[in-house]
């Protein structure tokens, strides 16, 4: 109870979000999130994955699953030849 007071003081304190809005860490934080955004838009983009059916996401992501757990089995195999 007397956390959630605390938090609510906190947060209505507009020269508190002032200067956490306008501090290095903060801003840099956003910064990074927007870049992941709209890195993962683009791809998904170039991927055609926008506009696709929920049944053509689910077997790509199969797809991808199952040459995943290829990979690593190729490559346990080449470490398994190499001892």
């Amino acid at each position: 109870m007397v956390l959630r007071a605390i938090l609510r003081y906190l947060a209505n304190n507009e020269q508190l979000i002032q200067r956490l809005a306008d501090s290095y860490p903060l801003r840099r934080a956003a910064q990074m999130v927007l870049s992941a955004y709209y890195r993962g838009k683009s791809v998904a983009e170039q991927q055609k994955l926008i506009g696709m059916t929920p049944d053509r996401l689910q077997q790509a992501l199969r797809s991808f699953k199952s040459n995943v757990q290829k990979e690593i089995e190729n490559a346990k195999n080449d470490l398994s030849r190499k001892k």
